[in-house]
């Protein structure tokens, strides 16, 4: 190695141990953070990450993550996901898992406003057809807790600030 790379090379690491001798964590300090370890981990391969922890407004709490290689989403039938990105594609479905979220959880709780009950039941079956919500009880309704940080993201990636 060259003396110019040496002199950077030490540089950096002088940078970083005085940033741990400051006590500074070094995640707040690069926001990429999460991509960096990703590629680390990842050995030249690509890979998709998307990760969350999160406490609902209900008081519930959750932690996901997952990694996903690339190659093998590519590889795949896309339209094997429309069924499940359809089952959000309408705003009575979206009004529906946000009020669950909210912990709304009844057909009473979640009917207010949205049509009638018919319509409901509709969009309801819809949903937990495609795993976006779960039955816990007669008309008690449920996002599944490995469902609950991929919706967030979703929405998200969607632009939803």
């Amino acid at each position: 190695m060259d003396d110019e790379r040496w002199d950077v090379l030490e540089k950096r690491i002088a940078a970083l141990e005085a940033r741990a001798a400051d006590g500074a964590d070094l995640r707040e300090t690069d926001e990429f953070w999460a991509l960096h370890e990703l590629k680390r981990r990842a050995e030249g391969r690509s890979h998709v990450l998307f990760t969350g922890s999160l406490t609902l407004p209900t008081g519930a709490h959750y932690e996901w993550q997952e990694t996903v290689e690339v190659s093998s989403l590519l590889a795949a039938d896309p339209t094997g996901a429309v069924a499940v990105l359809s089952a959000l594609a309408h705003p009575v479905r979206l009004q529906l898992l946000h009020r669950v979220l909210h912990g709304g959880r009844t057909v009473a709780e979640l009917s207010e406003g949205l049509g009638t009950s018919g319509q409901l039941y509709h969009h309801l079956r819809q949903l937990v057809a495609e795993g976006w919500l779960a039955t816990s009880g007669r008309g008690v309704y449920d996002v599944p807790p490995a469902r609950v940080v991929p919706l967030v993201t979703l929405l998200a990636t969607a632009g939803l600030r």
